[in-house]
């Protein structure tokens, strides 16, 4: 029986106008722009402005161009998925919203919660539903409104999250190109060390968790930073390894943009050069779910088919995983 993979069709992306520099952030918290660049590699980051606009304003942007691009009508998507930790609301599923909001009325959809890796999972998740012959046509959007949980008055988070969203179309195929690989892994006990304490059912919203400053982002970056280096790179060179590829075998590394520092410590890793990875990081911080599919959507026009690519995420939980895609068209 021929085997049926998920294929990587169309790339669509969106990020607010607003741009945040580290020149500004100096006039808001005690840093400056030499410090911020040096340890992180980010120079700007997008902000969504707007009264009454959330994740799923950016998520249906990114779709409604997926779908432009591609020719596709939405009334043919079967799936789609969202990967965020900023929903719009704690229910209906933010993909429910950007379903309905771009006319995908067959489709059912859901959210899918891993934070930074939260794309990849979503990604692997979808091309199963294509493998299996479930499903046609299946989006995986990733995308968070990191700003919306960011206390600007924190100098050790503020500088380092931005807004943005990218969504892929999959669909299927009997050609050797698409998902080829995915490997993923959790460690609940990454929880002391990146989460946000409230608004949750373990502590509701109250003005006391709000007096508190509960209900931002909560990081200890030496923690993380140690955790993600070793976690990233060894699950990327593990993919790379079970299916025989070597440095030069790669085209692009798709690394989530968290900090520069643990992107250069991947790729050395995995023995890959730094013209082969893609870096967007200067001008939109870490977007937690979004970072992987707004590279593939600002590289899409330096791909070609058949390029190996290895897409790789960590992320708060701790979570983390990485896949083998073989790109699918020029």
């Amino acid at each position: 029986m021929t085997k049926i993979h998920a294929a990587i069709t169309g790339v669509g992306g969106y990020v607010p106008d607003y741009i945040l520099t580290n020149k500004e952030l100096e006039t808001m918290v005690d840093t400056n722009d030499e410090w911020i660049t040096s340890r992180t590699g980010i120079k700007e980051r997008r902000i969504l402005k707007g009264e009454g606009l959330g994740t799923s304003y950016m998520g249906t942007e990114a779709v409604k161009e997926l779908l432009r691009k591609t020719n596709t009508d939405p009334k043919t998507i079967d799936l789609i998925i969202f990967a965020t930790v900023t929903p719009d609301m704690p229910f209906p599923a933010t993909a429910n919203l950007v379903a309905d909001q771009v006319g995908a009325v067959n489709a059912f959809s859901y959210d899918i919660s891993a934070a930074c890796s939260g794309f990849i999972y979503a990604l692997t998740t979808g091309a199963k539903f294509i493998e299996s012959g479930t499903y046609k046509k299946v989006i995986v959007i990733g995308g968070d409104k990191m700003s919306s949980i960011i206390n600007y008055k924190d100098r050790t988070t503020c500088i380092i999250f931005g807004d943005g969203a990218g969504a892929v179309l999959l669909e299927p195929t009997t050609e050797e190109i698409g998902i080829m690989d995915s490997l993923h892994k959790s460690d609940g006990s990454g929880a002391n060390y990146l989460h946000m304490k409230a608004g949750g059912s373990r502590i509701p919203a109250t003005h006391a968790s709000i007096d508190a400053q509960q209900h931002y982002v909560y990081q200890e970056g030496s923690a993380v930073f140690k955790f993600a280096v070793t976690n990233m790179a060894d699950i990327s060179a593990q993919v790379m390894e079970r299916n025989n590829l070597k440095g030069e075998d790669i085209a692009w590394l798709v690394p989530h943009q968290a900090n520069k520092r643990i992107i250069d410590a991947t790729a050395n890793r995995m023995g890959i050069t730094d013209s082969k990875v893609m870096m967007n990081i200067e001008k939109y911080g870490n977007t937690t779910a979004g970072t992987i599919p707004l590279l593939l959507w600002d590289y899409e026009k330096k791909l070609k088919k058949g390029d190996n690519l290895i897409l790789a995420a960590f992320g708060g939980g701790f979570t983390w995983g990485a896949i083998y895609v073989k790109w699918a068209y020029n």
